[in-house]
């Protein structure tokens, strides 16, 4: 397994927290990620680990430092892997056009198209070139592993756990991005990334996903602000319900008035996410 660069590493809530970067196969460029081990791990312990996913214009500190996951996860004894929203510096023509296409939006997939299929491979570094390293390099159990995340993260985090639920023991999401397919920032990523074949859009549409069969066997922990200005262009939650209740999926979408699509959001509800993952993982 390859070799990290420690960039910066912080004593937090009785573990410790750590900004790293490597040489990545899977993207063609150097990538960074974050990762907060509790005082078990750090005493030599394996633990279970939550991979968290951030949202457009985010990086691998975004959810680590304003999610205020860190204190819970160190009481339940998880650790917390957080990749970049993107590879950087790739060079694609326009890839800094805008916030929702390129740098800091790869969607979490693998791109196909030929402007961005060399580095824009989001999918695989997330579902097996960084749960591969961080394992190799951290006491962390690879067997007990869950996948959360924010917006176009909590897309990913959805999408991987439907995909590969042998991989993902259990999966959360705040305010996803439910039906990509047939959204505007979804639609305007498949179609960078992807081409304009849309039947080839389906294995990165949690929707459309469940339609087709795949499912997850624990209960999919859903929350979304009421009050969040993308609710009904981009998320679209209810349409995720409608295809749970189809597909047999057990799912618990919690509305919540008043909130936004914001951290302060994201704040307000972690602890449950937490205890959420933390009961399936400790329980393998």
């Amino acid at each position: 397994m390859g070799r990290i660069t420690t960039l910066e590493e912080h004593a937090c809530c009785g573990g410790r927290i750590g900004f790293y970067s490597h040489a990545s196969d899977s993207l063609g460029l150097e990538a960074r990620f974050g990762v907060f081990l509790p005082p078990r791990a750090l005493a030599g312990e394996r633990v279970p680990v939550v991979h968290v996913l951030a949202g457009l214009t985010c990086t691998q500190e975004t959810f680590l430092i304003k999610s205020n996951a860190v204190r819970f996860a160190a009481r339940h004894g998880l650790a917390l892997v957080a990749p970049d929203t993107s590879p950087r510096g790739a060079g694609v023509a326009g890839e800094d056009d805008a916030y929702d296409l390129g740098t800091g939006a790869g969607f979490y997939l693998d791109a196909t198209t030929p402007a961005w299929r060399r580095h824009y491979r989001m999918g695989t570094y997330v579902s097996q070139e960084l749960p591969e390293l961080t394992q190799a390099h951290f006491a962390i159990d690879g067997a007990r592993r869950g996948i959360m995340g924010h917006s176009m993260g909590g897309h990913g985090a959805l999408v991987h756990a439907l995909r590969a639920p042998q991989a993902w023991k259990s999966v959360s999401a705040f305010a996803p991005i439910c039906h990509p397919a047939t959204v505007p920032w979804g639609e305007k990523a498949f179609a960078a990334y992807l081409g304009s074949d849309r039947a080839t859009w389906a294995r990165h549409d949690a929707t459309l996903l469940l339609e087709a069969g795949h499912t997850h066997p624990t209960e999919i922990l859903v929350d979304q602000g009421e009050s969040d200005k993308f609710l009904h262009d981009q998320l679209k939650p209810e349409l995720l319900a409608a295809a749970a209740r189809q597909a047999g999926q057990e799912l618990r979408l919690r509305l919540h008035a008043g909130y936004d699509h914001s951290y302060w959001f994201i704040q307000s509800f972690i602890a449950d996410h937490i205890d959420h993952h933390s009961a399936v993982l400790n329980a393998l």
